[in-house]
């Protein structure tokens, strides 16, 4: 099983990111789980999601507390959430950013391996608005090999209809190009 959380604001797609990919992975056969985590929060506020993934029925029914993946879509968030919390030490974050890793490590003292992506330049060139949650997921799949582009196209479909999805599609196929894992 692999577990993923999610770090956004409200209005940024956390939580749709995390029901895409759940959607994604039943597709594909397998077993996944997707819930928000979140209050009477408003748009802009912190969010996190959660997603697991697996080969065999889930039956955890608690936030991810120890992810192997921590996603996360806003890089402002870091300076009010420690986003690394309880991540495994072989674990990964995958990171919204223009900055490099050096940068990252140095201010926020990460220790796990780091994947970016300029997410907010990709949103903004295809989507023509400022929401990366299909951006992300893109570089989450190419990172972690959990989906192609092929696979997401149905819940794409679905979840955006025919005006949204092939930009959403097309958003995710440049960061599943484009992500890169540090050292790559």
């Amino acid at each position: 099983m692999i577990e993923i959380r999610f770090h956004g604001r409200g209005g940024q797609g956390a939580v749709t990111s995390a029901e895409l990919m759940a959607q994604t992975a039943v597709g594909m056969g397998k077993y996944a789980q997707a819930f928000p985590s979140f209050g009477p929060e408003r748009r802009g506020a912190p969010v996190t999601a959660f997603l697991r993934i697996s080969d065999h029925p889930i039956r955890i029914r608690e936030k991810v507390y120890e992810p192997d993946v921590v996603i996360v879509l806003d890089p402002t968030v870091m300076s009010v959430t420690k986003v690394d919390s309880g991540l495994k030490k072989d674990g990964t974050l995958i990171i919204n950013t223009a900055h490099p890793v050096s940068a990252l490590r140095g201010q926020f003292g990460f220790t796990q391996k780091i994947a970016t992506i300029d997410a907010m330049a990709i949103a903004l060139d295809i989507l023509k608005v400022p929401i990366t949650n299909t951006v992300m997921l893109g570089a989450f799949s190419k990172v972690m090999g959990q989906a192609t582009p092929a696979d997401v196209k149905e819940p794409f479909n679905h979840r955006f209809g025919p005006s949204l999805a092939p930009k959403n599609l097309a958003a995710f196929e440049k960061a599943y190009a484009e992500a890169k894992l540090e050292g790559e």
